[in-house]
């Protein structure tokens, strides 16, 4: 059980009184953040506007989406409390108990912010690196997520795919940086008629790094995002294609 009185003492009921907000707020924001291992948070509370997300260098995604004084003051608390954690946040420490625990992925990647398992499949999300570890028949194979910052999967069309912020994600639009070569494009559906589906899945996949950049454009024009920062991942998405 927390200590409302140690917390207090601690300075987190004055960060809450600075940035107006309760102390739960501010108490589900720390512990997203600790997922998020300090550098992005998946929250969802009624004082943060429900369901949203928070990326370091300034990225505030929030259900009341014109809601621009939710915004600045969700990125304020969490840039502070982000700030707070001790040097190297919790990667060092959190890679200790991913070893110490078994992890299926390699021992570097430290502990993922999402892991589960969908369709024979195994996947964690390493927000720290941007990387997303899959585990199938063929082995352990990781994808460079870009700009996408992976909160759960679904299946669509005998399809696995992951979600996140900006929308569905297919692997065949992730770059893959290490693990062995699938047997096929096919090796994440099923039986015949996923394989009749696997030419289209690069198809697919062009075709969601367009949304993708789309989006983008949207949160540059709307200023979430810089002209360094959207030219970045636009350039990055597009080497893709």
């Amino acid at each position: 059980m927390i200590d409302d009185g140690a917390e207090k003492r601690s300075g987190l009921q004055i960060i809450a009184d600075r940035h107006g907000v309760s102390l739960d707020a501010v108490r589900h924001l720390l512990r997203a953040l600790e997922a998020g291992h300090g550098t992005m948070a998946q929250f969802d509370h009624p004082e943060l506007g429900g369901m949203g997300q928070w990326f370091a260098g300034g990225m505030v995604m929030v259900g009341r989406m014109f809601d621009e004084a939710l915004k600045a003051r969700i990125g304020a608390l969490c840039a502070e409390l982000a700030a707070s954690l001790p040097p190297g946040g919790w990667t060092a420490s959190d890679s200790a108990r991913a070893g110490a625990s078994g992890g299926w992925w390699p021992g570097d990647l430290g502990a993922p912010s999402v892991a589960g398992s969908q369709d024979g499949l195994r996947y964690a999300y390493f927000p720290a690196t941007r990387r997303l570890a899959v585990e199938s028949r063929e082995g352990v194979t990781l994808y460079d997520t870009g700009a996408h910052a992976i909160s759960g999967v679904s299946q669509a069309n005998g399809l696995v795919r992951f979600t996140s912020a900006l929308g569905a994600v297919d692997l065949a639009s992730l770059r893959r940086v290490g693990g062995p070569e699938p047997e096929s494009e096919a090796s994440t559906e099923r039986g015949s008629a996923a394989a009749q589906a696997a030419p289209e899945t690069s198809r697919e996949g062009s075709a969601e790094i367009l949304r993708t950049i789309e989006a983008l454009a949207d949160l540059h024009r709307k200023g979430v995002l810089t002209d360094v920062e959207f030219t970045e991942k636009k350039a990055d998405l597009l080497s893709r294609l």
